[in-house]
C-alpha cells in the first residue's frame, strides 16, 4: 500500500457554543492566580542587576525578608543545596527566594562580597543581616527560621 499525500484534517467549519464573556474572564483570572500563588512558593532566578534591585526593591517595600543563595553551576555543594532551597521556598511563602549565579552576576557577588560558594545571604527591611558560607542545611534552615520570626510584626 502506497503513501498518499496527506496535509492533515480537512476542516471547512468549527462551531463553538457561545459562551459569556464573564466566565472567560473568571478562568483568567484563577489561571493568573493560580500562577501567583506558584511564583510566591518558587525560587527566583535572578538575572541581572536591576532585577536584583527590582526584587529587593519590592520586598523591602512590602517588609519581606530575603533569602539568596549565591552558587555556581561548577560548585557541586552549591547545585546539592539547589533542592533544598526550592523546599524551603515552598515551606515559606512569606519569603522571598533569590538564586543568584555568581559567574553571570559578578557585580551583585562582589557588592556582598560572596567569595566562596554556597554562600546565602539573608535580608531584612533591604539590609544584609547574616551571611552563611556553605552546604550546611540545618544552619541555612535555622537562621531562616529566626530571620523570619524577627521579622513578624506581633500586634497587641
Amino acid at each position: 500500500m502506497g503513501y498518499q499525500n496527506f496535509n492533515g484534517p480537512q476542516i471547512n467549519s468549527i462551531r463553538k457554543r457561545p459562551q459569556g464573556r464573564g466566565r472567560v474572564d473568571r478562568e483568567k483570572k484563577e489561571m493568573e492566580t493560580q500562577q501567583e500563588q506558584q511564583n510566591k512558593h518558587k525560587v527566583v532566578k535572578v538575572d541581572s542587576r536591576a532585577s536584583w534591585d527590582s526584587y529587593l526593591s519590592q520586598a523591602t517595600n512590602q517588609g519581606c525578608p530575603v533569602v539568596a543563595h549565591f552558587t555556581a553551576s561548577w560548585c557541586i555543594p552549591s547545585v546539592a543545596m539547589n533542592p533544598f532551597f526550592e523546599q524551603l521556598a515552598s515551606t515559606h511563602p512569606d519569603v522571598l527566594f533569590l538564586t543568584v549565579d555568581v559567574d553571570e552576576l559578578k557585580e551583585v557577588a562582589a557588592t556582598y562580597e560572596v567569595k566562596a560558594m554556597p554562600t546565602f545571604l539573608l535580608i531584612k527591611e533591604g539590609s544584609a543581616v547574616d551571611k552563611l558560607v556553605g552546604a550546611n542545611p540545618e544552619v541555612v534552615k535555622r537562621s531562616i527560621e529566626g530571620l523570619i520570626s524577627s521579622s513578624q510584626v506581633h500586634v497587641a
